[in-house]
């Protein structure tokens, strides 16, 4: 049976404070969306961030059926429910600026579908390795940062209005580095305190994430957050078993222990897997081989299904386990068979090299 979306106790409280916002607001102030029914809500996501550069090129996408359409619309059919949209803070093009995640988070809106706001707090990829401080930033000092990261996360999500907002991008180290650092003994908990604070402020409707990528050392990332009282609402996590280890019982044995001892949520923020190890364009692929694979799951359209399928089958038997988000599933070759700045990750999309829906698709089913 497939598990709840389980709200905290705290929820109660918070929606009680939404209406006491409302009913005090001033007119000339955007309202909170209602409290969605999230009882029996489970996150059947995708990652989509790129489709708009993407949608520029003139791609046209086909279903399953070989039917023209547009990939909101396929995504949508399929029975996803949820897109992710990466932001960043000022990007050296228009790619995730705030101003294309708005519009794009209203076209899913209006595609029925809810936004998960993954803000980077960067100019440009965050990850383990990498949380570089937005260049307009780098010379705050600490309190200064604090605030900045409140006020901007407040303008973010009070105009967007996500369902789920993600304060941070796989923040096993910190984010804002070297202040927010957390080996060099930087102020990680108190930056993230105001990143998520401002989010509940600007939308109490929300859900807020904090995202860690991998399985080792989550218990312990975990348990420093909730003994530092950072008030966030989800766990996600990215799961590459390239990365992050193939045996998929390890996998089970910590989302387990993280939902009974954090008494959270926890996600499956990101994942992905090949249908082939081939490739399109001329741009090196990040998986290409098949020791980088699961055994029993071959670079294939079937067995790319059945790893996802595992995947949903891990969350849905977890005690508070909330959903999955396939990751870079638009990142089709749309630059060409000859680009070498194109895709490093079209063999592991959610369309084939002749953009026809994969038979993936069939894991967003309700």
């Amino acid at each position: 049976m497939m598990k709840r979306f389980c709200k905290n106790t705290f929820y109660g409280v918070i929606i009680l404070l939404s209406f006491l916002f409302v009913a005090c607001s001033e007119e000339s102030n955007p309202q909170p969306q209602p409290e969605p029914d999230t009882s029996s809500f489970f996150i059947r996501g995708a990652d989509l961030s790129l489709l708009p550069d993407i949608e520029k090129y003139g791609i046209q996408f086909y279903d399953k059926n070989g039917n023209v359409s547009d990939m909101l619309s396929i995504m949508k059919v399929a029975g996803c429910n949820t897109v992710r949209i990466r932001l960043w803070y000022e990007p050296v093009d228009e790619n995730s600026s705030f101003e294309q995640v708005r519009d794009f988070a209203a076209k899913v809106k209006a595609k029925g579908m809810d936004v998960w706001l993954c803000i980077h707090y960067s100019d440009t990829w965050a990850d383990p390795g990498h949380q570089t401080t937005p260049r307009a930033w780098s010379k705050l000092q600490l309190g200064e940062l604090k605030d900045s990261v409140y006020q901007y996360t407040y303008r973010v999500v009070r105009e967007i209005q996500p369902l789920y907002v993600q304060t941070g991008n796989e923040v096993n180290d910190g984010f804002l580095w070297p202040l927010g650092r957390i080996s060099t003994g930087g102020s990680f908990y108190a930056l993230m305190a105001e990143a998520v604070k401002a989010a509940k402020a600007a939308s109490p409707t929300s859900h807020v994430m904090i995202h860690y990528a991998g399985l080792d050392g989550a218990a312990v990332f975990f348990n420093q957050l909730k003994y530092k009282n950072v008030d966030f609402d989800a766990i996600g996590l990215s799961y590459y078993p390239y990365y992050h280890g193939k045996d998929m019982s390890y996998l089970t044995s910590v989302m387990n222990s993280l939902s009974k001892n954090i008494q959270r949520p926890v996600v499956i923020a990101e994942t992905s897997y090949p249908f082939t190890l081939q490739w399109y364009d001329n741009t090196h692929n990040l998986i290409g081989t098949a020791d980088q694979l699961i055994d029993t799951f071959p670079a294939s359209p079937e067995g790319q299904k059945s790893y996802m399928m595992r995947i949903r089958h891990i969350v849905e038997e977890i005690e508070q386990g909330a959903g999955f988000c396939y990751w870079g599933g638009e990142w089709v070759a749309y630059k060409g068979p000859n680009a070498t700045n194109g895709s490093p990750w079209e063999n592991q999309t959610l369309f084939d090299f002749e953009m026809k829906a994969l038979p993936v698709l069939d894991v967003f089913k309700d």
